[in-house]
């Protein structure tokens, strides 16, 4: 016959064996991973093979995080934004994603297939002035939307990322999103 107690720690190892998987999958979302293996792809520089491989991919776009190194907010987006799973699976399985350092001297090759500096594309290309800048683009190259400056948390960029996937910035600017998707 089970005691009392016995019947107790039954439950316990019962209920322990039925919440594991939940608690696993909660520790993996909030497990951060690093932006520069999960989130960003890794690249040779040239963005016209980039595109490429995005369309053949079955990407909506692609999307270059313009950053540099002594940037806080750059920092904040890549240790509390950019490294959640959520996050990266999210802009991974839609997104070509790519990083530019605006004081790079790293030889690229742009959309057109001009070859120029990490800085000269941020500068001259695209007036990047402050970082961090998130330039998305579409599939031929084009610049669709820009945001600057860090989102307040991993939930708004993955409202960028909903916003620009599925085309809403063709009918209405981010802030108003934003209050029709709360």
């Amino acid at each position: 016959m089970l005691t009392t107690l016995n019947r107790i720690l039954l439950a316990l190892v019962a209920a322990t064996f039925l919440l594991l998987p939940a608690a696993s999958a909660l520790q993996a979302a909030v497990d951060p991973r690093d932006p520069y293996a999960h989130f960003f792809h890794p690249t040779f520089g040239d963005f016209q093979e980039e595109l490429e491989d995005a369309r053949a991919g079955g990407k909506k776009g692609i999307l270059i995080f313009f950053e540099m190194e002594e940037c806080p907010f750059c920092h904040r987006m890549k240790q509390q934004v950019l490294n959640r799973p959520e996050v990266q699976e999210f802009y991974r399985e839609h997104f070509a994603i790519f990083s530019i350092d605006v004081e790079g001297d790293i030889e690229i090759t742009d959309f057109q297939g001009n070859s120029l500096r990490q800085s000269e594309f941020a500068f001259r290309e695209f007036r990047v002035r402050a970082t961090p800048v998130f330039q998305f683009f579409d599939l031929d190259g084009e610049p669709t939307v820009r945001f600057t400056g860090a989102t307040r948390d991993a939930q708004e960029f993955l409202q960028l990322g909903e916003f620009v996937a599925d085309g809403h910035y063709r009918q209405m600017n981010f802030t108003r999103f934003k209050r029709t998707t709360r």
